[in-house]
């Protein structure tokens, strides 16, 4: 591996900017969310790109296309990214086209794609992980800007230089890669069957009868904004102690010392939710919040409703979001969700069943998350290595250093 790495450290790498190299195109356009029902045609999601570094064709939605529309057609090789996130960091990030398939197959409203030109010779298992390199991910995030919601802006985009290896040396990496990949995905499967059943349990504690009462979500919660508990500063350390959360997959977002405008959930446990994409995470410590974007949620009569209990139930519902439905989800579809309220001691039963179970979920599947943090990390550091090639004005300097 070492000898690898040194051996590129040596290699003259000529580097391209994105607009000299591709093409970039625009997801489905002039879709309403009736298109997303019952479709005729195939597209990839946005959940697809974010979650994985290369498509997964075993998970494509489907879309109504007439025959006389003119949309854009996904092909092998090329590389989708997500249009924009909750936060820069998050924005753009890619999964590449690594099957070589025949249908029509189409990309989601809020994503984009790019299409190497004809006498750029790049492999797309090579471009999965390129795209997904700590050098590239940083270029990709400063090309985002916004408020509650970070764009890509397309022009910064084109100016994001791309080394271009011979097709030997992106073999080479390829190879080396696949192998770290393919260890941590033996880890993450077992780990993803323990979460399977737990969920399994979980749903099946909220297998009632009519005998008990069914209310709207929004009828046993309180639904607040907020606002007051919004950061001010931008500058987030490890040093600072209270947490900045968003609902989101990273949760928290840095530290912050401002003392201003703390939502004590020390006293007052809450379930933060992401209007957007229904995401939601249970805090019972102090924090602050990134945007509006997120709400908290807490229960209407704790002596008669336990957000504990709540939580557990809204994890056992699909987020109901339907493509091209890009809108505030909790007045126009989560409150009116029914909810089964069976008596106090009951929902109290339920909760400490849960909790062990919880508990125990995590306890056992700890040691495999530490190993499949490792072996990430270690994958991480070896990809990075191998995708740093020098550019050709540096590499003539570092030639005559030697």
């Amino acid at each position: 591996m070492k000898g690898l790495i040194e051996e590129l450290a040596g290699v003259e790498v000529e580097w391209k900017k994105l607009g000299e190299v591709c093409e970039i195109y625009g997801g489905l356009t002039g879709k309403n969310k009736n298109d997303f029902k019952d479709g005729n045609s195939k597209y990839i999601s946005y959940k697809n790109i974010f979650n994985n570094i290369e498509i997964n064709f075993d998970d494509l939605e489907t879309v109504k296309i007439d025959d006389f529309e003119k949309q854009h057609e996904v092909r092998y090789g090329d590389i989708l990214f997500t249009g924009s996130s909750e936060t820069a960091d998050e924005a753009g990030f890619s999964s590449a086209v690594t099957i070589n398939f025949k249908q029509k197959i189409y990309l989601n409203s809020f994503s984009f794609g790019i299409r190497f030109n004809e006498d750029v010779q790049l492999i797309p298992e090579f471009t999965k992980y390129l795209f997904r390199s700590s050098f590239v991910r940083k270029s990709i995030s400063k090309t985002a800007s916004g408020v509650t919601r970070f764009n890509i802006s397309k022009k910064r985009f084109k100016n994001i230089k791309i080394p271009i290896p011979s097709l030997e040396v992106q073999q080479k990496i390829v190879d080396i890669l696949d192998t770290f990949t393919e260890l941590t995905a033996e880890l993450t499967a077992e780990l993803t069957a323990r979460k399977k059943q737990y969920e399994y349990y979980r749903d099946k504690s909220f297998d009632f009868n009519d005998d008990v009462e069914w209310k709207k979500l929004g009828e046993v919660t309180i639904y607040t904004q907020p606002t007051k508990y919004i950061v001010n500063s931008k500058e987030y350390s490890d040093n600072f102690n209270t947490p900045v959360l968003t609902a989101g997959k990273t949760f928290i977002l840095g530290y912050t010392n401002e003392t201003d405008g703390v939502y004590k959930a020390s006293e007052s446990p809450v379930i933060i939710f992401d209007d957007f994409t229904t995401a939601n995470k249970w805090v019972d410590f102090n924090f602050k919040v990134k945007s509006s974007a997120m709400k908290m949620i807490t229960s209407a009569d704790e002596n008669k409703f336990l957000l504990r209990y709540i939580y557990y139930w809204i994890n056992t519902i699909p987020s109901g979001l339907v493509e091209g439905d890009h809108k505030r989800q909790w007045i126009s579809s989560f409150s009116n969700k029914k909810i089964p309220i069976p008596p106090l001691e009951v929902q109290q039963k339920i909760v400490e069943k849960l909790d062990q179970f919880d508990s125990l979920v995590n306890s056992t599947s700890d040691g495999f998350q530490k190993e499949i943090a490792l072996r990430q990390k270690q994958y991480e550091y070896y990809r990075d290595k191998l995708l740093s090639f020098k550019r050709k004005e540096e590499w003539h300097d570092w030639k005559r250093k030697i």
